[in-house]
């Protein structure tokens, strides 16, 4: 008894699935790391909060990197190709204040979510922005994948 019990807890454990994230299938997850030192030009508009700078796509990510400083020495960075679309020329989002905009379709993305704001009201499946992991440490904030 004890045996068949066993095994139908197995099955039952095995059916189950916990991946319940759906993938992105325009964009690939690639692997990469960098520093932004907040002491540099550069990065400095980071040291604020609410402040978002673009990494170009040489240094960072598939088409860049936006990152934001969202408070308490939080960031926030994601993706600079949008997540609705195969990267093309229209695809590389441009930083507008705190928000990413898609000029293929005019799609409009908050930095400090990575929420579509604008997600049309049709049957289709929307993607958010492909987040990427930060850690701030010594003045810099480090982005990586």
């Amino acid at each position: 008894m004890m045996k068949k019990l066993g095994i139908v807890i197995l099955l039952i454990i095995t059916a189950c699935s916990n991946d319940s994230t759906n993938r992105n299938p325009y964009l690939q997850e690639i692997g990469f790391r960098f520093e932004a030192n907040l002491n540099l030009p550069s990065y400095s508009p980071l040291s604020n909060t609410g402040s978002a700078i673009y990494i170009p796509s040489d240094l960072a990510g598939t088409r860049g990197v936006f990152v934001i400083n969202s408070g308490f020495d939080q960031f926030r960075a994601f993706e600079g190709s949008c997540p609705n679309h195969v990267p093309s020329d229209c695809s590389t989002m441009e930083l507008n204040g705190q928000t990413a905009i898609c000029s293929c379709e005019d799609f409009e993305y908050s930095l400090f979510t990575g929420q579509l704001l604008n997600r049309p009201d049709d049957e289709n499946r929307y993607y958010d922005m492909l987040e990427y992991n930060t850690t701030y440490s010594g003045g810099s904030v480090i982005i990586f994948n």
